[in-house]
């Protein structure tokens, strides 16, 4: 790995407007400068104040189709790093996250994530986290966040655009088909947002569902059908 190794965070938005100049800011914090490319947010068409937020804030602006799968591969596709680094808008990676991520590059792991905490109490959004802990494709996902050498997102042919949902376990599942995947041990803090919305032993019921179809062979379009009659009321 080269000396001064940089790392691209790529944020895929859709009306994020309430948080989204809060993370960037935090993301600037909690980072050095000398190893961050850019942060690049990737707008699928915002309606709100998202955009300007986001620049106001420091962040570079890429606008795309609608659908994370075609957001986080324009993202790449544009980033100036060695290392891309994908987050959610609600979620806030540990401090000097960035130092964690080029330790692991230079330890040889060409791609990985952090273990996640929700900021909630909740009894089974704490015990769905803690497995996050173990390295198996099963405990993944995209709330995680989730960092890759750009070297081989390009092997891997990026994130499947006929996932509009469950593209990121669909990616992932790949990552460990090609190669070894590491667990950093500090944590992400994701919001339970959703949960509090759908509540949380319904929503992670229908979540289990569709990694179970998963499973079973459905493609992209059912479990897309699944998504939209049981949790995108």
């Amino acid at each position: 790995m080269k000396d001064n190794t940089t790392i691209s965070i790529i944020i895929p938005v859709l009306n994020e407007e309430s948080q989204i100049a809060d993370l960037i800011s935090y993301l600037i914090e909690n980072s050095s400068s000398s190893q961050i490319a850019e942060i690049l947010v990737i707008d699928g068409g915002s309606v709100d104040n998202t955009v300007d937020s986001a620049k106001n804030a420091g962040a570079v602006i890429l606008q795309t189709q609608k659908g994370r799968a075609k957001q986080m591969n324009q993202g790449a596709k544009m980033a100036k790093g060695d290392i891309l680094y994908f987050l959610h808008a609600d979620t806030l990676p540990p401090k000097n996250f960035d130092s964690y991520i080029i330790s692991a590059i230079s330890e040889n792991h060409e791609s990985g994530c952090f273990q996640m905490r929700f900021d909630s109490n909740h009894w089974l959004l704490r015990f769905f986290a803690w497995f996050t802990k173990y390295n198996h494709k099963i405990c993944r996902g995209g709330d995680q966040s989730l960092f890759i050498t750009k070297n081989l997102f390009a092997r891997i042919k990026g994130f499947n655009e006929d996932y509009i949902v469950f593209e990121d376990n669909e990616f992932i599942g790949r990552i460990y088909e090609k190669t070894g995947f590491k667990i950093i041990p500090h944590h992400v803090q994701t919001s339970a947002r959703k949960y509090r919305q759908h509540g949380v032993i319904k929503l992670q019921y229908h979540f289990g569902v569709i990694h179970l179809k998963n499973f079973l062979g459905a493609g992209p379009d059912q479990l897309y059908d699944y998504y939209k009659k049981k949790i995108a009321l």
